[in-house]
């Protein structure tokens, strides 16, 4: 099937306003300039003043404090052109620009998460909001480059765990939050600091949200409910990170372990829960002029031990959820050539995803799937006059091996090419069009079994072909003066679209044609 969505996306406004008081500072006073804010998901670093050629939106510093919620779709639902699935207070993941689930890439430092959040809107995304540095929301040719599950965009939580540069003295920072809807509270603390040439860091946070206040008696078909809370609405999260690095004129490598624990609620009249567990190893390396014409080479490696299970009203579990990954990353950053500055790189990612019963250890809902996936991209930008030009290119080949079912390949190319008019000072056009191809995920391609969470039988198609998107998007933005704005029209094709359809089958507790 082919989908076709043409939206314009709202203008948003902000205005900077100062205030003057009589002063003895003489007039040439120095300006305070602030630091640039550094999309660190593009390769090429830009910033937010690059959006037109690489739409972004970075929250970072009071914006992300303010807008903290029990999970990242709470906390980027009020972005422009951003909003949020939903199914109980833990377990909200992002939608951009209508495109969700594996469309929408989840990064943590520019790696991928490797939970089975894109598996359904009831698991949540294995990140943790409270100790994030930055949270970068990116479209476009920098978002083609870390997979075909970017279709959409990617976000990328950014928590500085290992470390880049030396501190000139140990620095941390320690927040309390707290919430009366559901009586929540939220504490996170993070330290950093150098012994030598090595840099040091610490993260944790713990965050508890009991179920959501309600108005007494309002819970339908429930007249004994009278707690005046919402049943299956709590939240509960613990997270501890450590890394370290050795740190030099020529670069850096480091590692960094991360342990999250969470237990949220699933508000339906099952009175499901799920608890969720995850390991995470990441090595971190830069070598500053490595050879020839490069000016760097990065190196990025991480192993993810995922796990969640399914439990019952009564505390047991249903199914035990697990993904085990290892990705690799490489990108070397060349020295302008003909004009053209950007970087190549190499990515792979090996994965295995399995659903068990906890009863009888078989599987349940998705076979026991082995994934693999290999990758060449590459992203350009050069000055041309005065037009801004940037380009990129993916070709990636992933295999998807179940236990139950036919392994298929999918060979996918994605590409983006986009300019930048600066027609007036203050003032920018820009033009993107881009081609991006997603193969299907293991379960849309092999489940077929109940899904005690969300009280469904879950059935897919082994013979799914990739799905092509064709997008193209106009930008005009203010970037100077008292009033800035940006505004985006874009339009979205999708051919041999895959989603998910209620058969109107009802099963009982047997899987057997009943109510």
């Amino acid at each position: 099937m082919q989908l076709q969505r043409t939206l314009l996306a709202g203008a948003a406004l902000s205005a900077l306003a100062s205030l003057s008081f009589a002063q003895t500072t003489p007039a040439t006073a120095p300006v305070t300039v602030l630091p640039p804010v550094v999309v660190t998901a593009n390769p090429l670093g830009a910033g937010e003043g690059d959006q037109i050629l690489t739409p972004a939106k970075v929250l970072s510093g009071d914006e992300l404090s303010n807008r903290l919620g029990n999970s990242l779709g709470d906390t980027l639902s009020h972005e422009l052109g951003v909003s949020a699935s939903a199914f109980g207070a833990g377990a909200s993941r992002p939608i951009i620009r209508g495109l969700e689930g594996a469309r929408v890439k989840i990064l943590q430092n520019g790696m991928g998460v490797a939970d089975v959040s894109t598996l359904s809107n009831d698991h949540a995304t294995a990140v943790s909001g409270p100790t994030a540095r930055q949270i970068e929301i990116l479209r476009g040719p920098a978002a083609l480059l870390y997979g075909s599950g970017a279709i959409g965009g990617l976000v990328n939580v950014v928590n500085d765990r290992i470390p880049t540069a030396l501190q000139e003295r140990p620095t941390g920072e320690a927040e309390l939050r707290l919430g009366s809807v559901d009586r929540s509270g939220t504490a996170s603390v993070s330290v950093d600091g150098s012994a030598g040439s090595i840099g040091l860091h610490l993260d944790g946070s713990v965050q508890d949200a009991g179920n959501y206040r309600i108005p007494d008696d309002r819970i339908r078909d429930d007249p004994a409910s009278g707690s005046g809370r919402l049943p299956g609405s709590f939240s509960r999260e613990r997270n501890l990170g450590l890394g370290l690095s050795t740190i030099g004129d020529w670069g850096h490598v480091g590692a960094s372990v991360g342990v999250l624990d969470k237990r949220y609620g699933i508000p339906t009249d099952e009175g499901a829960s799920i608890a969720l567990d995850q390991t995470r190893y990441d090595v971190d390396g830069l070598l500053k002029n490595p050879f020839g014409i490069f000016e760097s080479l990065k190196v990025k490696l991480g192993y993810t031990d995922y796990r969640h299970s399914e439990l019952n009203s009564e505390g047991e579990a249903e199914t035990d959820f697990k993904n085990r990954a290892f990705e690799t990353r490489w990108e070397l950053a060349h020295a302008p050539l003909a004009g053209w500055r950007g970087t190549i790189g190499l990515q792979t990612e090996q994965s295995k995803f399995s659903a068990l019963s906890a009863e009888t250890g078989t599987p349940d809902t998705v076979p026991t799937t082995k994934s693999m996936s290999t990758a060449l991209f590459i992203v350009e930008e050069r000055e041309l006059g005065p037009l801004r030009l940037n380009a990129g290119l993916r070709v990636e080949n992933v295999k998807r091996r179940p236990d139950a079912g036919p392994d298929r390949s999918f060979d996918l190319t994605s590409y983006s090419v986009g300019g930048l008019w600066p027609f007036t000072p203050g003032y920018g056009l820009g033009l993107t069009a881009s081609v991006a191809q997603r193969a299907p995920t293991t379960e849309e391609l092999y489940s077929n079994g109940p899904h005690e969470a969300t009280a469904t039988f879950d059935v897919g198609n082994d013979a799914f072909r990739k799905e092509t998107s064709h997008n193209i998007e106009l930008s005009l933005q203010k970037t100077s003066g008292l009033v800035r704005w940006k505004a985006n029209v874009f339009q979205n094709r999708v051919k041999d679209f895959i989603y998910g359809q209620l058969t109107g089958n009802l099963l009982d507790d047997e899987g057997l044609p009943g109510d």
